[in-house]
């Protein structure tokens, strides 16, 4: 499977100016933008607290309710 090539990437865009119009397609596109900072965030926050060691496991029994 290859890459698009021009052809098919102006055959696509036409087809989404059909489905959303020109006016919702900034807004489309600043969505998508958002969804990928956030996720990049998650991911990145995610890979630095797999490093830590979760608090529940240093945390003694000490804690619990004991009655």
């Amino acid at each position: 499977m290859s890459i698009p090539h021009l052809p098919e990437l102006l055959v696509i865009l036409f087809i989404v100016v059909l489905i959303f119009g020109v006016g919702k397609l900034p807004e489309i596109a600043g969505s998508m933008g958002k969804s990928i900072r956030e996720f990049r965030r998650g991911v990145q926050v995610e890979g630095t607290d797999s490093d830590k060691k979760p608090e529940s496991e240093s945390v003694s029994d000490s804690t619990t309710d004991k009655t």
